[in-house]
């Protein structure tokens, strides 16, 4: 186990990875925290920190030791996870919705940054994945008038699955995205081409 916000954890992560096996091709900056639907009101300072600890000074850590490595076979490609919550409202909570949006941002600048060296970084951004971190959101979109939820009938009638955008992880990692650098892909069932997902913001 690591802690994705702990920079010694990811450098001794990363460190271990090349020990193994030699080189360094490819990582995922993946771990990250919903911080729940919580009133803006009764946001906290402390609340804040921490899911921008976990889901962008993560990917910046990651991006940090990763790229001396890659740089240096002048080969590599960098894939974060970001979200659909960094690219529209209502689709989660104001910090998480932030931290997303600045990996995105993340992602473009250090694109520019690598240019000429071999790497290339991207972003991927799931839709409404059904997992534990986001049940509060389909708690709320379940419990909508039906006219509320005929708004989003531009997304998919499935929540997606975690192989949906994982696949994508996988492609931009690969050769075959050789051409891809510096995107944010939303990976969604539509539902950046819909009406908020979540309902009005709390």
């Amino acid at each position: 186990m690591a802690d994705a916000g702990s920079e010694k954890d990811v450098m001794a992560f990363i460190d271990k990875a090349v020990s193994a096996y030699g080189r360094l091709d490819a990582i995922w900056a993946n771990a990250g925290v919903s911080g729940g639907l919580v009133p803006i009101a009764e946001q906290t300072v402390e609340h804040w920190q921490e899911i921008l600890r976990i889901n962008l000074i993560g990917p910046f850590l990651a991006i940090k030791y990763a790229m001396p490595h890659m740089i240096k076979q002048k080969y590599g490609s960098i894939v974060c996870t970001a979200s659909v919550a960094g690219l529209k409202s209502g689709a989660s909570g104001h910090p998480y919705a932030a931290s997303k949006a600045g990996v995105i941002s993340l992602v473009q600048t250090t694109a520019y940054s690598l240019s000429g060296t071999g790497v290339r970084i991207n972003a991927v951004c799931p839709g409404l994945i059904e997992t534990g971190m986001t049940k509060p959101i389909f708690d709320t979109q379940n419990s909508a008038a039906p006219t509320a939820r005929s708004a989003n009938s531009t997304r998919s009638s499935a929540p997606g699955s975690r192989m949906n955008w994982r696949q994508w992880d996988c492609f931009l990692a690969s050769d075959d995205a050789s051409y891809v650098n510096g995107q944010a892909i939303p990976v969604d069932g539509g539902l950046t081409a819909s009406m908020p997902y979540a309902g009005k913001p709390i």
